[in-house]
């Protein structure tokens, strides 16, 4: 674990950490007015290596920042809250240097991005042990895909972008086929890709849930919520990573279909469990979130890469 301290004085500025794999969407926006949930796990940070939207890099919840204060100053240009676009706003309790921006506006992810030049990681005892995929595949439960009002989780449609990404830049040129668990989710945006060549097959496949005897060409697998490395699949299957949280809902979650009945309920039986929530609207790729996970991804082939730009509008809002 590590603890980030200010460069300047070397106070403490967060508390102890554990590094966790960084979710490709973080610095996009998602849709218009949108209030958001807080981006990373407390207790964690997250590290963009390869930084392409802006020079932040270092993610952390900002219930997990200590001894700091935050600037307080007129944000032109935000809507509902900070959107982080006149630069750092928070600072040293100790020093006053600033060390970091803080981020709430409506539509875009809670979070406190530290400055990497402004703080330095120490360590603050032994790291979290990394779980293997069979002490991972004990837990069931998934993350719901909606809320209970039948609006999608954000989050979903965030991950789903980067999966789709993933299964698009598998396709090089083919069309896609998908089995069950996945279709519903990702079925509608594949059927843009062209359809003159043999089909690869996908499947739904990791811990608790094994490849089929016969290989797929493409398998939709758990990423490893710490490590950020995709379920292995033997040679062949094109891993396509999908949020352990997610998969787990798909793989593992089965709703009971309703049925039609004759009559009413007996006197005095009360129905005291709501029927399951149903999306409102379809699922939407988060077009920004799409592209930027398709840009590192590094087997794609640059005429395959025209095609699905000239192409994204049937991609992704079929």
């Amino acid at each position: 674990m590590e603890v980030f301290e200010c460069e300047g004085c070397g106070a403490a500025l967060t508390a102890p950490l554990s590094r966790v794999a960084f979710p490709l969407y973080a610095g996009h926006g998602y849709g218009n007015g949108h209030p958001m949930p807080v981006l990373m796990e407390s207790g964690t940070y997250a590290v963009d290596e390869d930084p392409v939207l802006t020079a932040r890099s270092i993610v952390i919840a900002p219930g997990d920042a200590v001894g700091t204060a935050l600037v307080q100053r007129r944000e032109y240009g935000a809507c509902c809250g900070i959107d982080g676009r006149n630069g750092p706003n928070v600072t040293c309790a100790g020093c006053g240097r600033k060390v970091a921006t803080r981020i709430d506006d409506c539509s875009l992810w809670q979070a406190t991005w530290l400055e990497p030049t402004a703080v330095r990681p120490v360590p603050a005892g032994p790291a979290r042990p990394v779980a293997d995929w069979a002490e991972l595949a004990e837990e069931r439960c998934g993350t719901p895909l909606l809320d209970l009002t039948g609006e999608w989780d954000p989050r979903w449609e965030a991950e789903a972008s980067v999966t789709l990404a993933h299964l698009v830049a598998a396709a090089d040129g083919s069309p896609v086929t998908v089995d069950r668990p996945l279709a519903e989710a990702f079925r509608r945006f594949l059927a843009a890709l062209p359809q003159g060549r043999p089909a690869k097959h996908t499947v739904l496949a990791g811990p608790g849930v094994p490849l089929p005897e016969r290989l797929p060409d493409i398998a939709v697998v758990p990423r490893h919520p710490q490590t950020g490395e995709p379920w292995p699949t033997p040679p062949g299957v094109v891993a396509a990573p999908l949020d352990i949280g997610f998969w787990r809902h798909l793989a593992f979650h089965r709703e009971h279909p309703a049925r039609p009945t004759i009559g009413r309920l007996p006197p005095g039986v009360e129905r005291d469990d709501p029927l399951p929530p149903h999306p409102w609207r379809p699922l939407m790729a988060v077009h920004s979130v799409f592209f930027h996970a398709l840009s590192r991804i590094p087997a794609v082939r640059p005429a395959w890469q025209d095609f699905i730009r000239d192409n994204a509008s049937a991609l992704l809002y079929p």
